[in-house]
């Protein structure tokens, strides 16, 4: 009996004490708390703010949104001092590897640590610049992100798209003019851009793209402007190979975005089962209608539609490009009205290669032309929950912050949260706008009315005090 006694007193022991190391490590374990109070909050959705609220995050998600006060007696306190609460703001296409001056220069004359110290420098710039998450549209894999989730560069949440994929002589065939057909490139060496003929290579390199990090497949439909071999007006792409890179984007639960500047070029995505239509420049209502059914997204370049383009040293020095200008600037001017008239959800684009300097003028002049053609209300939509909405498509698998939604302050979305100075819906030059591309001085790092910068709960810039 005795014994028994003893076997029972060391079971309660050894419960009890398990019990206590279970209390106490979840006490260790209690999520930080950061309390914004005396904010008004735009929310990524509605025109109205929610004025003189109180935001509580804990952890890395927002817990609660009122206009009451919020009771948390061990959270750190910051006083919004009246500002405008809003969410990070999300880059849809951007390309954070490329640092120009010219595609040739990058294929001929630059290594893979010269596209990893540019692509380092950039994702810290645009997280300055209030973007807290970035989708890169081609040339970077899944390096870039694992760096910035462990900590060990600083920058937005990465979305990217690995290798660009189009056929020879498209957008994405960066090779140099005597290349023969499936020659070796810098560009397809690093994975940053691969020549796709035929179902079989884009089953071949959208697999390996996926495999390598990407979390959506990037192809290149249309032709562009400043690439060497291209017309705008190409259809690249036959429609079964289009459809397989929709079918690869399925099989792991993801999507497809496509380069697509001409009308044809854009319903055959659709039609394909593209998600998000890059450019669009010829968009008008029926494809606006097409983009409902199908439950797709259109993100746009608007500095695109800006007459200095034709200024731009690569384009007026080059004939074929500017030819190519011309006459891409004389069929797009439809693009605004038709986006006015018949809106489709449309999110945020710079598309910008070149230098980190250059690139931080060019966003701030995105965010001008935005406002500039659509207004206040349209464009912080366009900067904040669209973006959210297109991070989504990547789906259950192969999104790499599946934890909370993006682009919106409402509970349980992740904290990557603005405080701004002024109200972006009344004055759209506080969220660090500027109104001269070519030939602006050079930007701050950071603007000076973006005071505070959070992303997924840790504070990165704070100037309040």
């Amino acid at each position: 009996m005795s014994g028994l006694r003893m076997s029972l007193c060391s079971t309660a022991i050894v419960a009890a004490v398990l019990s206590f190391s279970a209390t106490a490590q979840a006490q260790d374990q209690e999520e930080p708390q950061t309390l914004f109070t005396n904010v008004h909050v735009f929310d990524g959705v509605n025109e109205q703010r929610i004025e003189n609220a109180s935001v509580l995050v804990e952890g890395n998600l927002i817990k609660s949104v009122s206009t009451d006060a919020i009771d948390a007696p061990s959270a750190t306190v910051i006083d919004g001092g009246g500002r405008t609460l809003t969410p990070g703001f999300i880059e849809n296409h951007a390309h954070l590897m490329l640092m120009g001056p010219s595609i040739a220069e990058m294929e001929t004359n630059s290594t893979w640590e010269d596209f990893a110290i540019h692509g380092t420098r950039m994702a810290e710039m645009y997280l300055m610049q209030g973007f807290t998450t970035v989708r890169d549209a081609g040339g970077a894999g899944g390096g870039l992100r694992r760096a910035i989730d462990a900590g060990q560069i600083v920058g937005p949440r990465f979305y990217p798209s690995g290798a660009f994929l189009g056929t020879r002589g498209g957008h994405a065939d960066f090779a140099s003019f005597t290349s023969p057909p499936g020659g070796v490139t810098n560009f397809g060496t690093l994975n940053m851009a691969q020549q796709v003929n035929g179902v079989d290579e884009i089953y071949m390199y959208g697999r390996n793209n996926l495999r390598m990090g990407a979390t959506q497949l990037k192809f290149m439909q249309s032709g562009g402007v400043i690439s060497a071999f291209d017309p705008w007006q190409l259809l690249a792409g036959s429609k079964e190979e289009i459809e397989a890179a929709v079918q690869v984007a399925n099989e792991y639960g993801t999507y497809v975005m496509a380069h697509s500047y001409r009308k044809e070029a854009i319903i055959n995505a659709l039609n394909a089962g593209v998600r998000t239509i890059e450019h669009g420049f010829h968009f008008d209502c029926e494809i606006s209608a097409l983009m409902k059914e199908k439950g797709a997204y259109i993100t746009t370049n608007i500095t695109a539609f800006d007459p200095g383009l034709l200024d731009v040293p690569s384009v007026k020095n080059n004939p074929n490009s500017l030819r190519k200008a011309k006459s891409a600037s004389a069929t797009f001017e439809a693009y605004i009205p038709s986006m006015k008239e018949c809106p489709a959800p449309r999110g945020f684009q710079t598309d910008c290669v070149g230098s980190v300097e250059a690139c931080n003028i060019q966003i701030a002049y995105e965010k001008h032309l935005n406002n500039h053609f659509f207004g206040p209300y349209a464009s912080m939509v366009t900067l904040t929950s669209v973006g959210g909405e297109i991070a989504a498509l990547s789906g259950d698998f192969m999104n790499p912050y599946p934890e909370g939604k993006l682009g919106v302050i409402e509970e349980g979305a992740y904290a990557d949260i603005l405080l701004i100075d002024g109200n972006p819906l009344e004055d759209f030059s506080v969220v660090g706008t500027g109104d001269q591309w070519f030939g602006a001085d050079p930007r701050p790092d950071s603007p000076e009315t973006i005071r505070l910068i959070m992303k997924d709960g840790v504070i990165y810039k704070n100037t309040l005090d």
